[in-house]
């Protein structure tokens, strides 16, 4: 059977790779194609248990029809509230072979946000594992919100039987037990059947896969409506910025968490769509990672800039043998050059940085992975995909040339909207014509950009973020992208501190790289004179750590949060 990665690539040709079409298919057409192709090859090494495209599909087929049995079908929304393990790939895939809907809920949520989403989103049913840090929230929320039924999996039984074992016998105290509650299943009990029920038949275009939720760009949580086409397009386009995929052995780190959009497309489906390996892990350990990569000879690890950071400051750094390692990822916050630069020199490996929202499926654009890269951008817009630049103030106009403006985003990966939100749609799209294409249904992305002669775009700061000193605008990422360059300073945030005089003051927050003792002033000294007036920082602040989300990004609301808090 012919490869579909490179059905795919023949059939999307096109002189011009941003006028590429993807045709609609769903992503249980897509991940079936690669099961149909490749049935015995390896989809996921979970801490050296292997399962096969065959198994998994397998399992997923079980999934879809214990759920048509416990009486849920599509439309319906349920939820994965799981970290990285099997249950997760077999639950996502077998949901939207029912044609349902899977909402994404963090591992690290409270019961109060957990239960919020919950009732937003109308989730009726919640995947989660035995785990003393997930289930105990999941039985509270049953009890305080709409949701109907928990199905629970257990992590020791997706292990290899020693791994298996060891968990059982010295991990029990992060292992709960779940009640005998009508409402909760096991589930082993939900895939005990023969996996063989009618599917439904699921519309690309027009039936919603997944709502993921995102602060957006206007700052509280919203439900970005994916649908089927979304994302089996963006993992579409993410697979053919890869010359060699199809063609090399694709062994990809899972170590991301598969509940956010980043690893949905950049991890799962775009390997999905390759037929290649998931080297899944539960949770970012540096030690663990690079005993994955050496190990299994992985070939490719997305990630944040801070794990790349992890990775390098570990003492068994120096020891891994990296030579399979051929090209990573790094997302969901500026790359500092310094750091791209330092990963490539001690792994061999190529390290490029893309940029994309959960609203896009993933991602918007990226450096070649061969070729011109050019770092501090976020590279060029990946295929089908147009990007310009609005004026931040009129939506309406394009940005004077030469000019910072509003990133705006068009192309078959975006959202087809917020859940329950129209109010926050018409915020978020704008349609005109900008840059003289035809007239398009733009997604404003909240970052302010500029475009160069190569198309390669530069992220300058979120609209949110800016700081208003005495009527001037302040991006802080132009502050900190200076801090980076300091020795010492191995993190920095910048953000904006009441001040009577100007309303706003740049602050400056940064951790010291190991050995490191400046003091902030030392470093306030450094860092003011490199700045224009109203960019100069009233402080430097030394952290012994910063605040991070759940994927490893330096949390910049938290910060401000922590901040106000201390008054």
């Amino acid at each position: 059977m012919t490869d579909p990665v490179q059905l795919w690539r023949t059939a999307y040709q096109h002189p011009d790779p941003w006028d590429r079409v993807f045709e609609p298919m769903s992503m249980v057409s897509l991940f079936e194609a690669s099961a149909r192709a490749k049935p015995a090859a390896p989809l996921l090494d979970f801490l050296g248990r292997k399962y096969s495209y065959a198994e998994t599909m397998d399992g997923a087929n079980r999934v879809a029809c214990g759920l048509k049995t416990m009486g849920y079908g599509p439309g319906d929304r349920i939820g994965l509230f799981l970290p990285n393990v099997p249950h997760y790939v077999a639950a996502y895939y077998g949901i939207l072979k029912l044609g349902a809907t899977v909402v994404n809920f963090s591992p690290l949520y409270t019961v109060d946000e957990l239960a919020h989403q919950v009732e937003d989103s109308g989730t009726r049913l919640l995947f989660t594992i035995s785990a003393t840090a997930l289930l105990p929230t999941a039985l509270e929320v049953l009890d305080k919100s709409g949701l109907e039924r928990l199905v629970v999996g257990s992590v020791a039984g997706a292990l290899p039987a020693t791994k298996s074992l060891f968990y059982r016998l010295f991990r029990g105290r992060e292992v709960a037990s779940h009640p005998d509650d009508p409402r909760v299943s096991a589930f082993s009990a939900l895939i005990d059947n023969g996996g063989e029920c009618i599917a439904p038949t699921i519309e690309p275009d027009n039936d919603i896969a997944l709502i993921q939720y995102t602060g957006g760009t206007t700052g509280t949580p919203k439900g970005a409506m994916l649908t089927h086409q979304n994302l089996s397009a963006n993992a579409r386009q993410v697979a053919l910025l890869d010359p060699e995929l199809g063609q090399v052995t694709d062994r990809i780190v899972g170590v991301l968490p598969f509940f956010h959009v980043f690893a949905n497309t950049c991890v799962l489906n775009r390997t999905v769509v390759a037929g290649g390996e998931i080297v899944m892990l539960p949770r970012f350990d540096a030690a663990q990672t690079l005993a994955a990569i050496e190990r299994t000879k992985a070939t490719s690890l997305p990630g944040v800039p801070t794990m790349y950071q992890a990775l390098l400051d570990h003492p068994k750094t120096a020891s891994t043998n990296f030579s399979s390692l051929r090209v990573c990822i790094s997302g969901g916050a500026p790359l500092a050059s310094e750091l791209k630069a330092r990963f490539e020199r001690v792994t061999g490996a190529t390290l490029i940085e893309g940029y994309g929202l959960s609203e896009s499926s993933g991602v918007v654009s990226s450096n070649p992975y061969e070729a011109l890269n050019k770092p501090g951008t976020i590279g060029q817009p990946i295929p089908a995909t147009r990007v310009r630049l609005i004026d931040k103030e009129d939506p309406s106009k394009p940005v004077a040339d030469g000019e910072p403006g509003e990133i705006v985003v068009s192309g078959p990966q975006i959202m087809r909207g917020y859940w329950n939100r129209p109010d926050a749609d018409a915020q978020v799209f704008v349609d005109g014509v900008f840059g003289g294409q035809q007239k398009r249904h733009w997604l404003r992305t909240g970052d302010v950009g500029m475009i160069d002669e190569d198309g390669f775009i530069r992220i300058v700061d979120r609209l949110k973020d800016m700081i208003a000193v005495g009527g001037f605008k302040v991006f802080p990422s132009q502050i900190e992208e200076i801090l980076y360059k300091h020795p010492a300073v191995k993190e920095a945030l910048v953000i904006g501190v009441p001040d009577d005089y100007r309303g706003e003051s740049p602050r400056a927050y940064i951790t010291l790289n190991s050995g490191a003792d400046e003091d902030g002033r030392a470093i306030a000294e450094w860092l003011n004179p490199q700045l224009g007036k109203h960019e100069r920082v009233d402080r430097v602040v030394v952290r012994q750590e910063m605040p991070k989300t759940m994927i490893g990004k330096l949390d910049r609301k938290a910060l401000r949060a922590e901040v106000a808090a201390e008054g």
